[in-house]
């Protein structure tokens, strides 16, 4: 197996861009991940950490792509969450995350599925998801992938160092929300999403939102 080539963040951005010429497939965007790696150096000036929740924090974002670091500190975790429907990648920069794959089984409101753009409206008061299997995340494993098949999942640092984890995530198409879910209260919700910082710099209203899971979904 070759060695992924070590990038900067320009070039890997305009490697993606290169793709919406044509079309955007799961396999594509994952052969390029493969190829070509973000080092936790070269992510250094969008990674920010916090001992109180996880961080999401923007890279590059345009009509077809999201670009984001997730910084993770130890034992922090998404709750479980959909995707909106879109494709996505996770390529690990530094540490390991485990990822619980869930499949969703039954809910007493199922039309609310049915939304153009969204994946679904949420706000089920009883569900069922099935935990399907974890996934081990870490430099050596490749890519992580999210698609409409599979699309419920949560992800936790179970790294033992305490270096801080750092995980790079491609979407397409962007999203702003997705589905939450109650695991102990069998209901789901929509959560609008947020980033702790943009192109480098911390969001300025970042410190007075206390509402964890909007801010935490990655």
């Amino acid at each position: 197996m070759s060695h992924p080539l070590r990038t900067t963040v320009d070039d890997f951005v305009q490697g993606l861009k290169a793709f919406e010429r044509d079309h955007i497939t799961q396999n594509r965007v994952r052969e390029f991940m493969d190829a070509h790696h973000l080092s936790a150096e070269a992510l250094k000036p969008y990674t920010y950490f916090r001992s109180d929740y996880y961080t999401r924090n923007l890279i590059y974002r345009d009509d077809l792509f999201e670009v984001m670091a997730i910084c993770w500190q130890p034992n922090q975790k998404t709750a479980v969450h959909t995707h909106n429907g879109q494709l996505g990648w996770m390529q690990m920069a530094q540490g390991e995350v485990a990822v619980h794959n869930y499949k969703y089984l039954t809910c007493d409101c199922p039309e609310r599925q049915n939304v153009v753009g969204l994946d679904c409206l949420g706000g089920a008061q009883h569900l069922e998801l099935e935990r399907l299997n974890t996934n081990v995340c870490n430099d050596g494993t490749g890519i992580y992938q999210v698609d409409k098949l599979r699309s419920i999942h949560q992800i936790e640092n179970t790294d033992k160092s305490d270096l801080g984890v750092v995980s790079l995530h491609v979407y397409s198409l962007p999203f702003d929300s997705c589905v939450t879910f109650n695991m102990d209260a069998g209901t789901c919700c929509r959560k609008q999403l947020s980033y702790y910082s943009k192109y480098g710099k911390v969001e300025g209203d970042i410190e007075h939102r206390k509402d964890g899971e909007l801010r935490v979904i990655g």
